[in-house]
């Protein structure tokens, strides 16, 4: 009884030191991922500031961010009958909505800051005399093309603009 005790015994210790001599694997290396990214791009606008004409005009944001952006933007936009031009200082927030997705395919924006108005039958003066607290929402879809091109169409709605549009060409890196 005693020597099959003994054998039993030399066989689990031969197991035990077996298996405590594998080599222990490293998991697989995963690259970083990077937390975010900036981005910039021109603009060209269009706005409803008033019930009957349309404000054109150019725009230029600048923006950091993965899923979620946030960044500043500035437009500048005419009036078509040449009464009121306006330039636009906006914080953004944006959120891409597709899962997994970053960066690319349908956002919502949320925008507002100062809109400072710039009469026509005055001179263009800095401080200028009329503006306002402008705020806004849009939705807009990023085509991505070769990851580091894009074009943005978006349409927003706000106030004190009605409706208003852009279409954006930018780089991202």
């Amino acid at each position: 009884m005693r020597f099959i005790i003994k054998i039993f015994l030399l066989i689990i210790g031969l197991n035990v030191s077996l298996f405590a001599q594998e080599e222990e694997q490293e998991p697989p290396s995963v690259p970083p991922q990077k937390s975010g990214e900036f981005w910039f791009s021109p603009s060209a606008e269009i706005a409803l500031y008033s019930k009957y004409t349309f404000s054109y005009g150019a725009g230029f944001t600048i923006a950091y961010g993965k899923k979620v952006s946030f960044g500043l933007k500035a437009s500048f936009l005419f009036d078509e009958k040449k009464a009121l031009d306006v330039l636009e200082l906006h914080f953004l927030l944006r959120l891409y909505v597709l899962k997994g997705a970053a960066n690319r395919g349908p956002f919502f924006q949320i925008a507002g800051g100062p809109a400072i108005f710039f009469p026509r039958e005055h001179e263009i003066t800095l401080p200028a005399k009329i503006g306002m607290i402008s705020a806004g929402l849009g939705f807009g879809w990023r085509f991505l093309f070769k990851n580091i091109f894009f074009i943005e169409p978006q349409v927003r709605g706000g106030y004190p603009f009605i409706v208003g549009g852009s279409l954006a060409l930018g780089l991202r890196f």
